[in-house]
């Protein structure tokens, strides 16, 4: 079960290093971060967005890959409205936990069984326990955020080669997931069920952000350049 655990993971250690690397030589900054780390959190660094740009330029950056991810995918969660601490958490946990070992297409760290269609997911929900119908559920969201939101191209060719769904349907099939999660008394015992509920409210805002994630810093000029270009003005039209 994928859980949001990055930010928990942040410690003071972490924090001092975002104060140098936005600092740099100057110790008139460095005094201002100290001050405004110590005022307002560690949030207030993590949500600058010239945090995001020293992280991706700066060659003294010994930050942890997690933390980057995490700053990456909240502040595109905040560009598109989503102000949720927990969700980015969530998020950019699942997103960096799905790139190791195939864990993409499995329900949970344990299972060996693999799944590459929605259609598959919701075949086994009539045979399921109801713990094994909660994770196929949160699973059904999960991989929908993933394949829409980093591979949103590969979604895209699919459907003009094969006429195979479009990311509506993905979206679709995602958000439900997720909502009938939450309502599994296992979401709320797990601490997810919030989490939950405010990705399947903004399923689609929740893609957009990732879209701009993979477009901006992981796979920048990749891709067909015109679905690009529409994913922007539809983000643009959101």
């Amino acid at each position: 079960m994928i859980l949001p655990t990055i930010r928990a993971s942040l410690g003071r250690r972490d924090a001092l290093h975002l104060v140098d690397i936005l600092a740099g030589h100057d110790e008139e900054l460095r005094e201002a971060a100290r001050r405004r780390l110590d005022e307002e959190g560690l949030d207030a660094l993590l949500d600058d967005p010239r945090v995001r740009t020293a992280l991706l330029t700066d060659p003294r950056v010994k930050a942890p890959p997690a933390l980057v991810f995490y700053v990456l995918v909240r502040q595109a969660l905040l560009e598109g409205g989503i102000d949720s601490v927990a969700a980015a958490d969530y998020v950019a946990s699942l997103m960096l936990r799905f790139g190791q070992d195939r864990r993409a297409y499995r329900v949970s760290e344990r299972s060996d069984d693999e799944y590459r269609y929605l259609v598959d997911m919701v075949q086994r929900l009539g045979s399921s326990t109801p713990g094994e119908a909660f994770l196929l559920r949160t699973h059904l969201g999960n991989f929908s955020l993933w394949l829409t939101g980093l591979f949103p191209d590969f979604v895209e060719s699919r459907v003009r080669r094969r006429g195979a769904p479009p990311l509506e349907y993905y979206e679709s099939m995602g958000a439900t997931g997720y909502r009938m999660a939450a309502e599994s008394p296992r979401a709320a015992a797990l601490g997810v069920e919030r989490i939950f509920d405010e990705v399947s409210t903004h399923f689609s805002g929740v893609r957009i952000a990732l879209n701009r994630v993979a477009d901006r810093y992981l796979w920048p000029g990749a891709g067909d350049p015109v679905s690009r270009l529409l994913r922007e003005v539809v983000a643009t039209a959101s």
